[in-house]
């Protein structure tokens, strides 16, 4: 009797073991939620293609603008929205003298990127020394550190400029005017180097300056080393003019301390310039764009969603029969509604996908052709393909829960 007990009592585990319903392992899952897309390719098609140009679109209208905007950036950056000058305060009697180490106080507020200056050595310059004084009159020979170029956006037309090893032996460079004045429209590489005289000693001519807009006195000066300017023309070190360079973010704080760095004994003799009201343009285009990128990008996700949450409902009440026959053969409404929310997360991602694509090409193209710096948004790519994500599975939700609610009877009689 003992082991007949024992014989039913497995018999009847094995049956409640038989009987507990199968966990389908997660590719399973993805394999029954694909079985959809595969089987009705056309439909999956024109839905992802729905959520496709949701995203596309949310990258478009943010990479156009965003490289758009970023050319326009860079042309106000040109206008010196970044770039303070600092001179003496003028007419004062005697004239006030920058102290030689402000420089290089300047270069240590922390904002700032470039710091350097020129000086007025008060020096005449002639084209030789056969020459009349009063040619060249309104030409001024001014003493220039090696980093000039940088702090004031200038570039050379040619030749080249003052270095650490050029600027302690007598070479020089001209502007834009000073060398059409004087006849020297360029330097020629491999040719012998023209020459100009200054203050009855001899120069080498070694570069030519492009026009610098942001600094128009540079175009009309004949610039020397600091160094070379001390030995040969007797400069005492003073610079005139202080050219800064700063953190567009803190350049408001950079000139609130700028004169007392500069002459912390007298503060009030030294005028500084206030940024250039390009600043203020260039904030308030920043934000405008912003705004605009958000409004956007919410209604091209909401199209898409609505579209794959609208597949979803009508593949429910379309594929009843499937339904209906599955739940006979065992399976549980876990199973029927992971299928589903499955399905819609796939096909969300397949458009999130070709959607990013699509955009990505879209933008660089139009930039391309427009000329502008081609600028993709990382947040706009990241967010509009885990929105796809997001919205398959915000859009799955009803349609899972409604197969998962079918009996097998209901869906095979109405199917």
């Amino acid at each position: 009797m003992t082991t007949i007990a024992r014989t039913r009592t497995s018999a009847s585990a094995a049956e409640a073991a038989d009987s507990r319903p199968v966990r389908l392992a997660p590719l399973d899952i993805l394999g029954l939620g694909l079985l959809g897309i595969r089987t009705r390719k056309i439909r999956a098609a024109l839905s992802a293609l729905g959520i496709s140009i949701g995203i596309a679109t949310m990258i478009v209208v943010t990479g156009i603008p965003a490289s758009s905007q970023k050319a326009l950036m860079n042309q106000l950056s040109a206008l010196g929205t970044n770039m303070l000058q600092a001179i003496p305060v003028p007419n004062q009697d005697p004239p006030v003298q920058l102290p030689a180490e402000s420089v290089d106080m300047v270069g240590r507020i922390g904002p700032v990127t470039v710091a350097s200056a020129v000086a007025n050595t008060h020096a005449d310059v002639f084209r030789n020394d056969h020459v009349d004084a009063d040619d060249y009159a309104g030409l001024a020979i001014l003493a220039s550190r090696t980093n000039l170029l940088q702090a004031i956006n200038a570039k050379v037309q040619s030749g080249r400029f003052l270095n650490r090893v050029t600027e302690k032996f007598p070479t020089a460079v001209l502007g834009s005017v000073a060398a059409t004045r004087m006849g020297i429209a360029k330097v020629i590489p491999g040719q012998p180097a023209p020459q100009i005289y200054i203050n009855r000693h001899w120069f080498t001519v070694i570069g030519v300056l492009a026009k610098t807009p942001l600094s128009p006195d540079i175009d009309r000066s004949v610039l020397v080393g600091w160094d070379a300017a001390r030995t040969q023309l007797k400069f005492d070190g003073s610079p005139t003019v202080i050219y800064v360079k700063a953190n567009e973010s803190g350049i408001d704080a950079v000139r609130s301390v700028l004169s007392a760095t500069i002459y912390p004994e007298l503060p009030g003799m030294v005028q500084v310039s206030r940024p250039s009201d390009a600043l203020a343009a260039k904030r308030a285009t920043q934000t405008t764009f912003s705004a605009l990128f958000l409004g956007l990008a919410g209604v091209a996700l909401l199209v898409g969603g609505i579209g794959v949450a609208n597949t979803m409902v009508i593949s429910v009440l379309e594929r009843r029969k499937e339904i209906g026959l599955r739940r006979a053969l065992g399976a549980n409404r876990g199973q029927i509604r992971s299928q589903f929310l499955t399905e819609s997360v796939a096909l969300s991602a397949l458009g999130g996908l070709a959607g990013t694509l699509l955009g990505v090409l879209t933008t660089v193209g139009y930039a391309t052709y427009q000329n502008w710096p081609p600028v993709i948004p990382l947040p706009a790519v990241a967010g509009g393909f885990g929105g796809a994500i997001l919205i398959g599975m915000a859009a799955g939700v009803y349609p899972s829960i409604r197969a998962s609610r079918l009996t097998p009877t209901e869906a095979l009689a109405t199917a």
